[in-house]
This record gives C-alpha cells, sequence and structure tokens, in this order.
C-alpha cells in the first residue's frame, strides 16, 4: 500500500465542508421549533425554544462523566487476567 497516498479527509477543505454540513444540519434541526404546529407536552419547561437539543446535550455530557466515573471502580490492572 502506497504511504504516500492522501485520504481525502486529509484535505482541510473537505474537513471544513463536513463541519459545515453538520452546521446547517444542526439549524435544520431546530427549524420546527419555529413551524405551527400541536405539541402534546405536559411540563412548562418542555415549551422553551430549542429544550429538547439542549436536554440531549446535557445528557450526553453525563454519561460521560459517569462512565469516566466507572471506569476508576472497574478498572483494572493490565495483566488482571494472566492469573
Amino acid at each position: 500500500m502506497n504511504a504516500n497516498k492522501n485520504h481525502w479527509l486529509d484535505d482541510p477543505g473537505n474537513v471544513n465542508k463536513i463541519v459545515y454540513a453538520l452546521y446547517i444540519c444542526c439549524a435544520l434541526l431546530l427549524l420546527p421549533d419555529f413551524l405551527p404546529y400541536k405539541e402534546h407536552l405536559h411540563l412548562p419547561f418542555e415549551f422553551w425554544w430549542g429544550f429538547h437539543g439542549f436536554y440531549g446535550l446535557i445528557g450526553c455530557v453525563l454519561l460521560v462523566l459517569a462512565a469516566k466515573g466507572m471506569r476508576v471502580v472497574l478498572k483494572r490492572e493490565e495483566d488482571y487476567y494472566d492469573g
């Protein structure tokens, strides 16, 4: 295999295109908050603009932090299974 061959993600222009595409996708996902539709929500804070997106972001951050904490408890030595 040729070691000098560039991958398509090695070009910074392509990486920038992916980042901008993700920005556009995120903006499009917030678009339904501006459209009139019947929501079946139960709690007052669920009506806040972008609530569910921010709720998901906070949930993911908390999962990562919980996983880091669990790593301390569940971590074993490198030769734990060697007997």
